[in-house]
């Protein structure tokens, strides 16, 4: 069978009595087979697919790591996908559609109780001693999250940690385990034979600043400070807070790098060593390296699971260019972790949809990168969810998938026309949707418009990581803003 692997193709796993009437193929995380097809872009307001070529593979393609290659660039890849490092580990299965879903809405419970102050938030969990932690397994981390490889300690141990945009402090699992650690790829990190460990005492500036990065006054042991942070649903991570020798590539290595040394963590980590705080504290990467990079990184994940994204630290040429459009950072978000945004509209298929400006000034919007599926206030959602099915009126709908409410069953088409979904930001900023973000796919009969409505109409909005997939996303904090760029990578 003739393959043919296409820029914006995108890939999900179908049954052999499908294949037959395959008329679509779009990508889904959680899939262990790929298939790909041809698609050609229209000078319309729609995405235009054409089935020309199948493509089965399982394998990852390193090919596309070298896209926006520099030398202070990270490789991204998806955390259950062919091209991560913890894809060989058999004790760990992907997770089910179900799973992705149930994992994402803790995820989006906790940021959204955390910003409101509501029952849940991290101000109203009572912990303490870290000995009481509840030894829940938790899920607000999701299941769509990306990880990057980065070398911590002398000699340095390479530790394949989730970097998440809406969490501060860095914390990885250590040896001896004093309480508990969960299962992970890596071998945890001995902090014994790194030359350059050192712990942070409890009388220090650095141990009080953990009150602002975690929510939770730090604890003393033998004069070492010991930090904790909990995340929803009980997933949690304790331990000795410490500086250590971070090493992101080999021309950008910091010393005195402050990170949680875990000795009591569990909760629904897919196996990675820990994770990466790309967060707005002073505690977070960004922060500590601010005298280098000025707080501004960048990303690009991945169109599928078998494709490599990017993280770069500090600035880009790209950044200057035309393609690059930058709007402001929300200043109605009152927590200093999250980057927020400030939607101004929606369109469908060319068409600006009739949303009151209140409804997104009401609650506001963050970006997320660890929320896999966008979230909208009630109205928003509404107003787009009625757009997209009217232009989509040709197609037979398919079976609901969780908390996806609009799906389609492609499996007696041809072809298919799918309206362009383009959000507004302040500034004037235009952002296109790319079609690998506009919808999620269960298999042929149950592909599913990649939005869904928050339950209440105060809830904070959220910018999921499916709809930023292929686009350059650009966090410049000290200039207060974030930019998106298309094409960022494959």
């Amino acid at each position: 069978m003739a393959t043919m692997i296409v820029p914006n193709s995108i890939a999900f796993q179908l049954s052999a009595n499908s294949l037959f009437f395959l008329l679509l193929i779009i990508f889904c995380s959680s899939c262990k087979t790929t298939f790909a097809f041809q698609g050609t872009k229209s000078k319309s307001f729609h995405h235009i697919l054409h089935l020309n070529s199948l493509l089965q593979s399982a394998a990852c393609n390193s090919s596309t790591q070298g896209l926006h290659h520099q030398k202070s660039s990270l490789q991204v890849v998806h955390k259950h996908g062919p091209c991560s490092p913890l894809h060989l580990d058999r004790a760990k299965t992907p997770p089910t559609h179900a799973e992705t879903f149930f994992q994402d809405e803790g995820r989006v419970r906790y940021i959204q109780s955390r910003l409101a102050n509501k029952s849940g938030c991290k101000a109203d969990v009572k912990v303490t001693d870290v000995a009481n932690l509840p030894a829940k397994d938790g899920r607000v981390v999701g299941s769509g999250n990306y990880i990057v490889t980065v070398g911590i300690g002398t000699p340095k141990k390479q530790l394949s940690l989730i970097f998440d945009t809406g969490s501060d402090i860095t914390w990885t699992q250590c040896e001896p385990c004093l309480g508990f650690c969960y299962h992970q790829r890596d071998a945890k990190f001995d902090p014994s034979v790194s030359s350059t460990y050192s712990n942070v005492s409890c009388n220090s500036v650095q141990c009080s600043s953990l009150l602002s990065a975690t929510g939770y006054l730090p604890l003393c042991s033998l004069s070492t400070c010991v930090y904790r942070i909990q995340y929803g649903d009980s997933s949690f991570s304790t331990g000795f807070f410490a500086k250590e020798r971070l090493t992101l590539t080999p021309f950008d290595v910091f010393d005195n790098f402050l990170f949680g040394c875990g000795q009591n963590n569990q909760g629904l980590f897919g196996g990675a060593a820990g994770l990466l705080g790309l967060g707005r504290d002073q505690l977070s990467l960004p922060s500590q390296t601010a005298r280098k990079y000025n707080k501004i990184f960048s990303y690009c994940l991945p169109s599928s699971s078998s494709s490599i994204g990017f993280l770069t630290l500090g600035k880009r040429r790209r950044y200057g260019s035309k393609s690059v459009k930058f709007t402001p950072l929300s200043t109605s978000i009152q927590d200093s972790s999250f980057y927020g945004l400030d939607i101004t509209g929606i369109s469908v298929g060319g068409k600006r949809l009739s949303i009151s400006a209140s409804v997104f000034t009401t609650a506001g919007a963050i970006i997320d990168s660890g929320t896999v599926i966008t979230r909208l206030q009630p109205d928003a959602y509404a107003a787009l969810r009625s757009e997209f099915r009217q232009r989509m009126r040709r197609y037979r709908m398919g079976r609901e998938l969780s908390i996806l409410d609009t799906c389609y069953d492609f499996s007696k088409y041809k072809s298919v026309n799918i309206p362009k979904i383009s959000f507004f930001f302040r500034g004037g900023v235009k952002l296109t949707i790319p079609l690998v973000g506009t919808l999620y796919v269960a298999n042929v009969s149950q592909v599913c418009l990649a939005f869904a409505a928050n339950s209440d109409a105060s809830d904070i909005a959220i910018f999921g990581n499916t709809q930023q997939k292929t686009l350059q996303v650009i966090y410049d904090g000290a200039g207060g803003r974030v930019g998106f760029g298309t094409k960022g990578c494959y």
